[in-house]
């Protein structure tokens, strides 16, 4: 995000090289801020709200072959972080504090508050769990939202925590983006 310019963007990397492959803007109006997205087979999922506690969202929508955007919906809060299942997604406003779920249409389908203290940055639904990052990691049981275990994290070499912005968990790796500019990927092997 480019605070000053009032912009966001989305970035495609090479996992390889770290060379930067393709980028788009992603606002519409005031809402610049991107948050932690996930993806299915064609798509990518992403949140872009207002830079405020309190702001709204649009959920968009892009290929992944192109990264046009393909369509949105409008949430009344600032969504920070989003994952998918076959047929839901999960949202967390800022800092997680509530649990949202829509549909592929954007009908909110429930909400729910976060039981746990941790304020999280980003969510994935992996391995039959909700995974959550912030401060901790934490495996959540997607119905109660109630820890199933819990991982400590440190910090960078920075003193950015590692939970700090986007995560996500693939094939026994997680993968952590903490730092805002130069970002840095970390990647840790982990038992899913």
């Amino acid at each position: 995000v480019d605070r000053a310019a009032r912009k966001g963007f989305l970035f495609e990397y090479s996992l390889d090289s770290g060379k930067r492959l393709r980028e788009v803007e992603v606002q519409q109006g005031e809402m610049f801020h991107p948050g932690g997205f996930d993806m299915d087979d064609h798509s990518l999922w992403l949140p872009v709200a207002e830079y405020s506690r309190n702001g709204r969202t649009v959920v968009q929508r892009r290929s992944k072959q192109s990264l046009a955007l393909l369509s949105s919906f409008p949430v009344p809060d600032h969504i920070g972080c989003l994952t998918l299942s076959n047929d839901v997604i999960y949202g967390g406003n800022w800092d997680a504090r509530t649990i949202y779920e829509w549909n592929f249409e954007g009908k909110q389908l429930r909400t729910r508050k976060n039981p746990n203290a941790a304020h999280f940055q980003d969510i994935k639904l992996r391995y039959g769990a909700l995974i959550a990052s912030g401060g901790v990691i934490q495996w959540l049981d997607p119905e109660t939202l109630l820890p199933l275990r819990t991982y400590a994290a440190g910090k960078t070499d920075r003193g950015v925590p590692f939970t700090n912005e986007g995560m996500d968990v693939r094939d026994g790796r997680l993968y952590l983006l903490p730092e805002d500019s130069p970002s840095r990927l970390f990647i840790f092997a982990i038992e899913p």
